[in-house]
């Protein structure tokens, strides 16, 4: 670890702060959890099953990581978000003592938006009002699908019935703000199957949701499956119907689309989340997260025990982002941050990119570095522009991966 940190280039770093102005920038924290009861068949990220032993030395871990980046940094957090995984496997006292190691280390504005991710399998009442008195104000619910098929075919731990239950409880403990995720594009699912699910989410009165078509990651098992011929691929033609139907139906109940995955009532968008999509910076605390901050990318450690011991083992503060768990990282050139923030903002269905916040971010025209791939994307129907705003045109964002192709 030592010799990653002597490879650093500090003369490429104060380069790179010259163009980017993050470090004046709110900060938000995305702090990994990576154990579940079950792995789901389509999850590719870091998690780890009968890992629970583990549980309360990784939370010391954690806390230790976090206290060694507040030391280094004066940027205010506004977002915390407990990711995984299953954040839920924590007790309400660990998820405490995690956000008041926070509180302490870092400065922390007034309105703080904090996220736990939820699998809906044995939550109680008593859970949520204690994390809620511990300062969580927004749920992320696991919900997916209400077809008894499709959760058995996603290995998903939970029924139909216990997600309904879920909203319940969380409600009567007073939390508001409630986000559901439903994937669709599922093997053997049909339009209707999907539709329902739809409905049975809007049903129980979100502020948010987050729909997202099946990936077929490398080394998950519903992959494995696929490529095996067990089941089918996924019908694109099918998943953009299902994707406008969502639309559509979604914005006859309220709801604004302000992200090409996510949805909400209006006032209700998911903070965090937009800290990604207009590339501001984030740190990742915990084994397997990623950071982006002070343009450098990085990522943690991946293995629990490895990932305990090196965040006990460090003893001194490191250069901003770093502490002694990263394992892997790499300095953003101007060029590759200009790219991403169009990769990124382009995602953003309303506020798409602006030409003044680029120039005022970067220093030069956005016309003048992406002009002609621009207009070539704006005259094949996928880009429009509104005044200094350009966005994805409503067909384009089926296909933005096309776009993001040309602008690479």
């Amino acid at each position: 670890m030592l010799l990653l940190y002597k490879r650093l280039n500090p003369r490429a770093i104060r380069q790179k702060r010259m163009l980017d102005n993050s470090h004046a920038q709110l900060l938000s924290l995305y702090l990994h959890i990576p154990f579940c009861k079950t792995r789901c068949t389509y999850c590719a990220f870091n998690t780890y099953t009968n890992a629970e032993v583990y549980l309360p030395a990784y939370v010391a871990a954690l806390r230790n990581e976090l206290r060694w980046l507040g030391a280094v940094t004066q940027q205010p957090v506004h977002t915390i978000f407990f990711g995984g995984g299953t954040p839920s496997l924590l007790s309400p006292s660990q998820i405490a003592d995690i956000l008041h190691t926070c509180r302490t280390a870092f400065q922390i504005v007034p309105e703080l938006e904090i996220t736990l991710e939820v699998n809906p399998f044995s939550v109680t009442g008593d859970y949520f009002e204690r994390v809620r008195a511990a300062g969580v104000n927004r749920l992320s619910i696991g919900m997916q699908s209400v077809h008894r098929s499709e959760l058995r075919l996603m290995a998903r731990d939970h029924d139909a019935e216990a997600v309904p239950r879920t909203v319940r409880v969380a409600r009567a403990a007073g939390f508001e703000n409630i986000n559901l995720d439903l994937i669709f594009a599922l093997p053997y699912q049909t339009l209707g199957m999907w539709q329902e699910s739809l409905r049975a989410a809007l049903d129980l009165q979100p502020q948010h949701l987050s729909l997202y078509a099946l990936e077929l990651e490398s080394g998950t098992a519903m992959t494995r499956d696929v490529e095996r011929g067990r089941l089918p691929l996924p019908d694109e033609e099918l998943a953009a119907q299902m994707y406008e139907v969502a639309d559509a139906v979604l914005a006859q109940h309220g709801f604004e689309q302000y992200e090409i995955s996510n949805w909400a009532r209006p006032g209700w968008e998911c903070r965090h989340n937009l800290q990604y999509w207009r590339n501001l910076p984030y740190l990742g605390v915990g084994a397997g997260a990623h950071g982006y901050a002070n343009g450098i990318r990085y990522a943690v450690v991946r293995a629990i025990p490895r990932y305990i011991a090196l965040a006990n083992a460090q003893s001194a503060p490191l250069p901003f982002p770093f502490t002694a768990s990263v394992e892997w990282h790499e300095v953003i050139d101007t060029q590759t941050a200009m790219l991403e923030h169009l990769l990124t903002g382009l995602r953003l269905v309303r506020d798409g990119v602006r030409e003044s916040e680029f120039e005022a971010r970067f220093g030069v025209s956005l016309l003048d570095i992406f002009g002609k791939p621009f207009e070539r994307l704006r005259a094949q129907g996928l880009l429009q522009r509104e005044g200094e705003t350009w966005r994805l045109t409503s067909s384009a964002r089926l296909i933005s991966n096309r776009v993001f192709t040309a602008l690479l």
